[in-house]
């Protein structure tokens, strides 16, 4: 479920890319420094969204600085760095190693019990720091397995669990931004998961695995269908966003929710169509 949120790059200016990547170097850091190597290869674009929406909203101090890295040894680029790029290593922590459980349970992928086990300590360093938040993760893995277990194929039921996780990973403390930032991270934790599950139906139906779509792949219009129900997703998640008071970084926001976000849906369509 990871790889979703991102930016449409050739929709972006220079500096607007420019300064989403600084964010992102940034969790790329705060990762190594909180859970070394191991940890920052659990690294994602889809939190370094919450990362900048966080930062937009709450506007706190935030350090810039050039620097190199293994991955850029011979320029030096910009990387910013404040207390929701911590907040953001830690939840991508524990979302990776749920990840990395799920993988094994519903495949059996030996590399992902492998990298489970190694992320053992630092998962536990990670829910040690957020005991509330990682409890509810839990929580909804849990019963996003059971629906696996069942065969349930609500979508909404199975979606809304990974809804729940998101919106709390989005709600970072309790204020009067909470409601709005629970409602968007609900929605657009639905939306992971649907379309992880629309973009995995083909080989699911092949494989026998679990996938909330299994009854509508291959009936007329299942794309159009999903699309339609992609699309009330993120339209919620997107009011949500629209009544939050953010003045900065606003363009690379909405280039996130209103494109970035189908740029994989648009891959997968396109090769199922045989473009």
């Amino acid at each position: 479920m990871f790889g979703y949120i991102i930016v449409n790059k050739p929709e972006m200016k220079f500096k607007e890319f420019d300064l989403y990547q600084s964010y992102y170097c940034g969790l790329c850091k705060s990762l190594k420094d909180a859970y070394g190597r191991m940890g920052q290869m659990t690294l994602s674009y889809d939190m370094t969204f919450v990362i900048l929406l966080l930062t937009s909203l709450y506007e706190p101090e935030t350090v810039m600085t050039a620097t190199r890295c293994a991955a850029h040894p011979l320029k030096r680029h910009c990387r910013r760095i404040n207390q929701f790029s911590e907040y953001g290593a830690d939840m991508n922590l524990l979302l990776a190693y749920y990840k990395c459980l799920d993988d094994w349970e519903d495949e059996r992928k030996a590399d992902r019990k492998a990298m489970a086990l190694a992320l053992g300590r630092k998962f536990q360093k990670a829910a040690q720091k957020y005991p509330q938040k990682e409890q509810i993760i839990r929580k909804n893995m849990n019963l996003i397995h059971e629906c696996e277990k069942r065969m349930c194929l609500d979508f909404d039921l199975a979606s809304g669990c990974f809804g729940e996780i998101m919106a709390e990973i989005f709600a970072w403390r309790r204020d009067e931004w909470e409601k709005e930032l629970r409602h968007m991270g609900f929605f657009l934790g639905k939306f992971i998961y649907l379309m992880d599950a629309f973009e995995d139906v083909e080989q699911d139906q092949k494989t026998g695995n679990y996938n909330v779509f299994l009854k509508e792949y291959g009936q007329a219009g299942f794309s159009q269908k999903a699309e339609k129900i992609l699309s009330m997703m993120m339209a919620e998640c997107a009011r949500a966003f629209e009544r939050l008071p953010i003045v900065e970084n606003t363009e690379i926001l909405r280039n996130i929710l209103y494109s970035g976000v189908w740029c994989r849906y648009e891959l997968v369509k396109c090769r199922r169509e045989g473009k």
